[in-house]
């Protein structure tokens, strides 16, 4: 039988880790917990529920998963996000493939509670990710905050269609801060990895963004969820352009700057 390490990242998870580290209890090996230093009972909670427990400085999503999965003791690694929890459905199926794991990567769906409603439309359903796979073959990448796994050319992925269950957002303040949060985060990827922002992506990849969630994905059947999710959506890709655009204007100006010192000297 195919033994499997259980990853989780966090940073303030008091809310959600229990929840998810008993999702896990049955089906892994070994559960690893990458901590960034929480100010909150993250830390106590992990301990008494016997994880692996880990302190790690926060550079990036992509790399404290990876970090994680390098502390891992076995090749199969199945990871969660401290807001997710495996469903029934979801450990009995991973206990049964245990036994006759035929590929190196599973696709697993997800299912996102938006401040206590189910999301059945938008973008965010179906939310496929891959989750279970082996370490040898596939690693964390993408851009922060957006990181996904990326396996070795070749390897088939399967599917799991029993859900990771997922409690994005509570409220419309935490999705406010998420919004801003992860734009700024993105931004900053974005500008690393040399993409530029200018007046047309900041006035039209907005607008897609909603249209897409809202109207081509079926976003409106959610109710006022899916307008929220279509609308905050869209405001994030807004903000991460604008923010884009302030990047690329203080460095360009810090450049100038630094040009014009440098004719001076001369």
């Amino acid at each position: 039988m195919i033994k499997i390490s259980a990853t989780i990242i966090t940073k303030n998870e008091e809310s959600f880790i229990e929840r998810c580290i008993l999702s896990l209890k049955d089906v892994a090996d070994e559960i690893i917990v990458i901590d960034s230093f929480s100010t909150d009972r993250t830390e106590e909670i992990c301990n008494k529920l016997g994880v692996c427990f880990y302190k790690n400085a926060f550079k990036g999503h992509i790399q404290q998963k990876n970090f994680a999965i390098n502390k891992a003791k076995y090749d199969y690694i199945l990871s969660l996000d401290a807001d997710e929890a495996l469903s029934e459905e979801l450990q009995e199926e991973i206990i049964k493939l245990k036994s006759n794991l035929k590929l190196k990567a599973y696709k697993i769906n997800r299912l996102n509670n938006y401040m206590g409603q189910w999301v059945k439309f938008t973008d965010w359903n179906p939310d496929w990710k891959i989750r279970l796979f082996d370490k040898n073959i596939a690693h964390w990448g993408g851009m922060n905050p957006h990181d996904y796994i990326i396996v070795n050319k070749g390897v088939k992925v399967g599917k799991i269609r029993q859900r990771i269950l997922h409690w994005v957002i509570e409220d419309i303040e935490s999705h406010s801060r998420k919004a801003n949060q992860f734009s700024s985060i993105g931004a900053q990827s974005y500008y690393e990895n040399g993409i530029k922002s200018n007046f047309f992506k900041i006035i039209v990849n907005p607008s897609w963004s909603f249209l897409k969630s809202y109207i081509i994905k079926l976003g409106f059947l959610d109710g006022i969820a899916g307008l929220s999710i279509a609308t905050i959506s869209s405001y994030t890709v807004f903000l991460k352009y604008i923010k884009l655009y302030q990047i690329q204007q203080k460095k360009g100006k810090a450049y100038l700057d630094y040009s014009t010192q440098l004719e001076e000297k001369k």
